[in-house]
């Protein structure tokens, strides 16, 4: 006896599983995110190891525990492009088009959560070390020294590794019909945590003393202070980083708890471009480097090996009240007085 197909209750299955994808939201950016990415990918990454480069030889050189923060910061910044921007966008989605084992995807989920707390917080670790450079600078030097500074960036590397491990429950915010159950509630406050609200409250907390001190150190003294544009490249780090992080939090949590990335057309509108702005902050630090500091200009072009004339008068002394470091000063020290 030879068994038939139910007909209709295969095509109660069609219509269900049409108007389930008519329920799905659209992409509303096309390939945009592609060029994008690639883009991003194509200058940061390049971008991120000339600069990398360039720190290395000015910690070398000078021992100095700023410069090797600011190389572990661009270090996570490379990490982060390979594994978030390369890996997770342009390999998984738009050349395999996440055909792939739901098991790799959610490996490459813990080395993407990485390599981004990493990044992150390699800057609140930075940033409280120029508030001790700043205002404890007898303290400084006796706490912050190269080896100390790279056993804390290993730790901090370490712990970054570790808190991505639990994100590799991590749901397919993009794929997922349902909304979100408990485990995925936590794992997205505990991230909006991490990569956001406690690193922006350290921020917060510790630029809003240095700017403190600042303005009464230059009110009980008659002299002008050389700081201003080395604190304004700490105070330009993190506010970017505010900035650029802030959409895509906030669209978390609205996909938690008012409506979906996979059901809203204007969710998943808004978590491409948070995303896209979140990533651009991994690119934007050789700039902010190059616009503060006269001695990684000059440092760039000779890793570039272009000679500039101008690039060599601090050298002679010309210039030994300029700007011609990352470093900041510690408050109190006169024009022109070197540590």
């Amino acid at each position: 006896m030879i068994h038939l197909p139910n007909t209709s209750l295969l095509l109660q299955l069609e219509d269900a599983e049409k108007k389930e994808h008519l329920q799905r939201s659209t992409c509303m950016v096309g390939i945009f995110p592609v060029i994008y990415y690639s883009i991003l990918l194509c200058l940061g990454l390049p971008v991120n190891v000339l600069t990398a480069i360039a720190l290395s030889r000015l910690f070398t050189k000078t021992q100095k525990s700023s410069y090797c923060y600011l190389l572990a910061l661009t270090t996570s910044d490379i990490l982060t492009q390979i594994f978030i921007v390369f890996v997770g966008f342009i390999l998984q989605t738009a050349i395999l088009h996440r055909k792939v084992p739901d098991a790799f995807i959610q490996t490459v989920s813990i080395l993407e959560f990485g390599s981004n707390h990493a990044s992150i917080w390699i800057t609140v670790v930075l940033t409280v070390d120029r508030y001790v450079a700043l205002c404890h600078p007898l303290q400084y030097r006796r706490l912050s020294y190269p080896e100390r500074t790279k056993k804390i960036i290993l730790l901090v590397f370490l712990a970054a590794l570790i808190t991505g491990i639990p994100f590799y429950w991590w749901s397919d915010v993009w794929r997922n019909p349902n909304p979100p159950n408990t485990l995925d509630k936590i794992l997205m406050w505990v991230h909006c945590f991490i990569i956001y609200f406690i690193p922006c409250t350290v921020f917060l907390i510790t630029n809003s003393v240095i700017i403190e001190n600042l303005r009464k150190s230059k009110k009980c003294n008659d002299y002008q202070l050389h700081v201003g544009k080395t604190t304004a490249i700490l105070l330009a780090i993190t506010t970017v980083f505010a900035i650029l992080w802030a959409p895509r939090t906030f669209t978390i949590i609205y996909h938690m708890y008012v409506s979906t990335v996979y059901k809203d057309w204007r969710v998943h509108l808004a978590m491409d471009v948070s995303n896209m702005l979140a990533l651009l902050n991994t690119a934007v630090n050789f700039f902010l480097y190059c616009f503060v500091s006269q001695q990684f200009r000059a440092m760039v072009w000779e890793v570039l090996g272009i000679q500039k004339s101008h690039c060599t008068r601090s050298a002679n002394g010309s210039h030994s009240g300029s700007l011609s470091d990352l470093t900041l000063k510690p408050l109190g020290l006169l024009n022109g007085t070197c540590l």
